[in-house]
């Protein structure tokens, strides 16, 4: 296992352009690390420059503290599975998870090589596939041969470049799982190149936010869903994403295109002196008033009529048009054209209890806290409501449940072993 250094990265091509400009980041030894980001933000050209695929422009590289910015791949001690599995069609299982081992720099002898194609093939659950070629296994069993063929090596590192998306939605839950519990039971460095949002959220010890090559913001998957720092990052991490309105200040009161909003100390002191403001609020941060026993203090109600909605079974969407305000429309447009949307007309989402009776043409009352909104600068994209103090509490509570995860992981690889 190893640290993993990235100190002010670049990667400047021959024709000029930067893809990665000045990254920072830090990957402490065990750690699970996601590099996520719209198609072209850098992510897998960064993963590339780990593993020594791609030169370094600028910047250093340092894994367990020593630089490697010249070192070959091959001495870098680092195992990639790539998107494609790269695996050898005339190979079998066994000899594909052996190949690492097999190549002259090895000082692998036969019994040890055996040894640990034998473990590998155990944790992946391949044990009986070993003698079959690739072309009669499915999507999920190659892609575990792919990752059998990391594990022979002993390797500091694990390094992913998107490794399910060539695999239907059931099988990407299934080996998502399948990754989890491998990197928990072996505690091995991972750093996991993904533009899919469920792997981002639910595979990372913390996640690295990419925006054309720079770094955003990096947090544990709740930090980043809770305590955004920007509006990039708002709009990336979530789905459906978060909802972006133009606000007008008039006094105490908030002007958003479907209601008006009492302004809080906390709001208050977001806004400052500003007129305008972009207001952020998630779709999951409503709730149907009919469906409360209560209604909670310090809350806004707002009446509106659903154009469309979509049962999921344990969730209802429900879909509110609504214009753009003029002064805040090209930064929007902006934004979606970053996050690699397609430009259409804007309108609020609502995530629902599936037990609404809420449909299609139904105008309905709803309810909101004003501790779920967020509010942005409108120029610079900065989240003015971000809390510090709340943003560390939940790196740290993180931090713990990673540990207590880690623990339980070796506990019982310690069991099974005996």
């Amino acid at each position: 296992m190893a640290s993993i250094t990235l100190n002010n990265v670049v990667k400047t091509y021959d024709d000029g352009f930067t893809a990665v400009k000045g990254v920072d980041l830090d990957i402490a030894d065990g750690e699970f690390v996601i590099l996520v980001g719209p198609s072209g933000c850098g992510k897998s050209t960064l993963l590339r420059m780990i593993v020594g695929l791609e030169d370094i422009s600028d910047g250093e590289l340092q894994i367990d503290g020593e630089t490697v910015n010249d070192k070959a791949p091959k001495d870098r001690n680092l195992a990639m599975v790539f998107q494609n599995y790269a695996l050898y069609p005339h190979l079998t299982v066994y000899e594909n998870i052996a190949f690492p081992m097999r190549l002259k720099s090895s000082t692998v002898d036969a019994d040890e090589l055996d040894k640990r194609v034998k473990r590998a093939s155990s944790l992946l659950e391949l044990d009986e596939h070993l003698d079959r070629k690739p072309a009669n296994l499915s999507g999920g069993q190659r892609q575990r041969v792919a990752m059998g063929r990391a594990i022979v090596r002993n390797a500091a590192a694990f390094l992913f470049d998107e490794p399910l998306s060539n695999l239907d939605a059931k099988l990407r839950g299934q080996m998502r799982t399948e990754i989890a519990r491998l990197q928990r039971s072996l505690g091995i460095t991972t750093v996991y190149v993904t533009h899919d949002q469920t792997e981002a959220m639910t595979l990372g010890d913390r996640v690295a936010v990419l925006r054309r090559g720079e770094m955003q913001q990096v947090a544990s998957p709740r930090g980043l869903y809770e305590q955004p720092a920007n509006l990039f990052v708002a709009g990336f991490i979530g789905s459906p994403p978060m909802n972006f309105l133009g606000g007008t200040v008039d006094g105490d009161t908030l002007h958003l295109p479907m209601v008006d909003v009492p302004m809080d100390d906390r709001l208050r002191a977001a806004v400052g002196d500003r007129d305008l403001v972009i207001v952020g609020v998630r779709p999951d941060s409503f709730a149907d008033k009919e469906s409360l026993e209560r209604e909670p203090e310090g809350g806004v109600e707002v009446e509106l009529e659903f154009e469309m909605t979509e049962w999921l079974g344990e969730v209802l969407y429900a879909y509110v048009p609504f214009d753009v305000d003029g002064a805040v429309r090209d930064k929007l447009a902006e934004l979606d054209r970053d996050l690699d949307g397609e430009s259409l007309r804007t309108e609020l989402v609502v995530a629902l209890d599936a037990t609404s009776s809420i449909r299609d043409g139904d105008t309905a009352t709803l309810w909101f806290s004003l501790d779920k909104l967020h509010v942005f600068d409108p120029e610079t994209g900065e989240n003015l409501t971000r809390d510090e103090e709340r943003a560390e509490k939940l790196e740290e509570d993180a931090r713990a449940q990673r540990k207590r995860a880690l623990e339980r992981a070796r506990e019982r690889a310690s069991t099974s072993s005996e």
